[in-house]
């Protein structure tokens, strides 16, 4: 079979390929990540690039301009090599970027003092120094039933246990450390296990990293496990979305051992970089690691662990499995102490995951006296009511538009992203990007900002629909329908017009409607109302941003006292912290999953009916918004 050489630039990558092979997979395996929300179906039209040297056999996309095909625009995903290619990749069509350093919203402050933490300190791996006496003729234990012993009195349990390698040199160990060693702990399904033995007292050198595994981004920390103090933290793009942007579209792809193991792969090389990215600015040995700890919905659980997701996605919809079994770190893949645990927070159903779960610890909704709310506004959409008697929870299938895909100018909250829009009567319109720059696209806050804005200038119609008739510059006609300029090209950082078209008008409004009817269907089911509601948690990095002004406006939250509403920025990860820092909290969540009932939306005949009569803005019912005012 012919084989050929093609050369990314501005890149300067290069990479052989058999004949027939698709340029979006060429550019996985040079290790470029090109936006593809659609998993290479040819629908997003994201993976432009140009080809500027040799032949391809490209569909002719109706999401390529003519005029851009005359310049050798192709999408990656219908372009088949044909021979040695020189390509260029423009910076808009590139799916990933460098690790980034959280902002405050996301940082975790250094943990509280001991007895202001709602669990008590005792880490699922833990270091304990031992002084042990020494064996006498009167005391003849063994060596490593001295331990046992030992460790049994500390933590009131017969259950200790460990491998045949920490044994073999044992006697040595021991004896050369005048019987004073540390141990390395690990709790694992209800017992103890020695992980380490170590001469002398290292008790301090205990770290362990917890990662929030989210559909588009990553979040980790690097956590002192002996002070409590959270060193360094990093959020990463999740590399799997160069295979698409939703969990289906992931599922789809991880459903053969192939593409299982390349989603694994793209997982697991972003934990990787993270973690060595953390432990060299905090000058971290990686052997001093002795646990993983990860909260993520029940797909992305999957996918990292090389589970079979198949059945996610066939009726009756069941998950392999929602409470994942504690494992060596060396069997996931992850470059650390190979003798160190991996550790996932349960999940609750199958579109209901450990993040939800993690966030309820975190929130401490499940604690609560009175009717709460949590939503995790992300591409799941996962939301549980209820308060410390019962918890009820659902996964709205919002999909990814809030995050920046499947829109025109959609991006993610990064620098360059429209973050905040206002319009005057004139229709004039100010933007806030994230960083101040030049605007290159507009982000999930930001277009609930331009949501409102538009419907409040009567820009947009309630059925979402751009009025032809205002004269303005800004509203004109394209292909497939109309659109509103909200940066003109002078004014942009990409070399064109920013717009927000019909199209992508209207999946944002599916979205909104998704979470919206959600919550309602919930409230409904233990015959509940909005106005019961006394506390709403909005989670995740998107939910840190959001004008909740704005977004009761266009419908995606209910309309109550504003004061009811509080962010809690990244609670999975928060929760995920937490339980690795405590078996108690990691035993909560074990009692959290099992709390919580899980509601099927789509079997349940209302919710339907619900998410249609929210497909317009605010919704078909105004006196369910009586505040608003459009």
């Amino acid at each position: 079979m012919s084989e050929f050489v093609v050369t990314f630039e501005p890149h300067n990558k290069h990479v052989i390929v058999p004949r027939g092979t698709d340029l979006l997979t060429a550019c996985l395996r040079a290790g470029i990540f090109l936006s593809a929300s659609c998993g290479g179906e040819g629908l997003c039209g994201k993976c432009k690039v140009v080809v500027r040297k040799g032949a391809v056999k490209s569909e002719r996309s109706r999401l390529v301009s003519e005029e851009e095909r005359k310049k050798g625009v192709v999408l990656a995903c219908e372009s088949i090599v044909e021979s040695d290619l020189e390509v260029f990749i423009p910076q808009e069509s590139i799916e990933t970027h460098p690790h980034l350093t959280a902002e405050s919203e996301e940082c975790a402050p250094d943990m509280l003092p001991e007895e202001d933490l709602p669990f008590k300190h005792a880490p699922m791996v833990e270091k304990i120094y031992l002084e042990l006496d020494r064996p006498t003729h009167e005391d003849s234990i063994s060596d490593l039933g001295r331990i046992y012993k030992a460790l049994e009195d500390r933590f009131k349990t017969m259950s200790v246990s460990t491998h045949l390698a920490n044994v073999k040199h044992l006697g040595d160990v021991l004896r050369e450390s005048d019987f004073k060693v540390t141990a390395t702990v690990g709790y694992k399904d209800g017992a103890f296990e020695i992980l380490a033995l170590e001469p002398g007292d290292t008790t301090r050198l205990n770290y362990g990293f917890a990662f929030d595994i989210g559909t588009t981004t990553v979040t980790g920390e690097l956590i002192d496990l002996h002070s409590k103090k959270v060193l360094a933290t990093r959020i990463a793009y999740n590399r799997q979305a160069g295979y698409g942007s939703d969990i289906i579209t992931r599922i789809i792809y991880g459903s053969t051992p192939e593409g299982l193991e390349k989603l694994s792969e793209a997982i697991v090389s972003n934990i990787d970089e993270m973690v060595e990215d953390m432990a060299e600015a905090c000058e971290i040995n990686l052997a001093t690691v002795g646990a993983v700890l990860c909260a993520g919905n029940v797909t992305m659980m999957h996918l990292l662990l090389k589970i079979d997701p198949t059945h996610i996605r066939k009726e009756p919809y069941v998950a392999t499995v929602t409470a994942f079994p504690t494992t060596p770190i060396s069997e996931v893949g992850i470059e650390l102490n190979p003798k160190g645990l991996f550790f996932s927070v349960p999940g609750v159903a199958t579109y209901v995951g450990g993040d939800i779960v993690a966030g309820v610890l975190s929130s401490g909704l499940y604690k609560e006296e009175d009717l709460a709310l949590l939503i995790d506004i992300g591409t799941n959409g996962e939301i549980v009511l209820g308060n410390k008697e019962w918890m009820i929870g659902a996964a709205a299938s919002a999909g990814p538009a809030f995050e920046g895909s499947g829109l025109a100018f959609g991006m993610k909250a990064v620098k360059g992203a429209i973050q905040k829009v206002s319009i005057d009567e004139k229709l004039g319109v100010a933007c806030e990007t994230i960083g101040s720059d030049k605007p290159r696209g507009i982000c999930g806050s930001g277009y609930i900002d331009l949501l409102f804005q538009m419907a409040k200038r009567k820009i947009i119609a309630r059925n979402g629909k751009i009025d032809r008739g205002l004269a303005s510059k800004r509203i004109r006609k394209n292909e497939y329908g109309y659109e509103f300029v909200v940066a003109f090209k002078d004014e942009s950082a990409v070399g064109k017009d920013i717009v927000i078209t019909e199209d992508d008008i209207e999946n944002l409004k599916r979205a909104k409607g998704a979470i919206y009817s959600a919550i309602i269907s919930l409230l409904d089911k233990v015959g509940k109302k909005a106005e019961d509601l006394k506390r709403i948690y909005i989670a995740g990095g998107f939910g840190s941003y959001i004008n909740v002004e704005s977004a009761v406006s266009i419908g995606l939250l209910p309309d109550i006292d504003r004061k009811l509403y509080a962010y809690i920025g990244n609670s999975s990860l928060a929760g995920a912290r937490l339980s690795l820092l405590s078996r108690e909290a990691f035993l909560k969540t074990h009692e959290i999953h099992k709390g919580i009932t899980y509601l099927d939306l789509s079997s349940e005949p209302r919710y339907m009916d619900e998410y249609i009569a929210s497909l317009f803005f605010p919704h078909t019912d105004m006196g369910r918004f009586p505040s608003v005012r459009l």
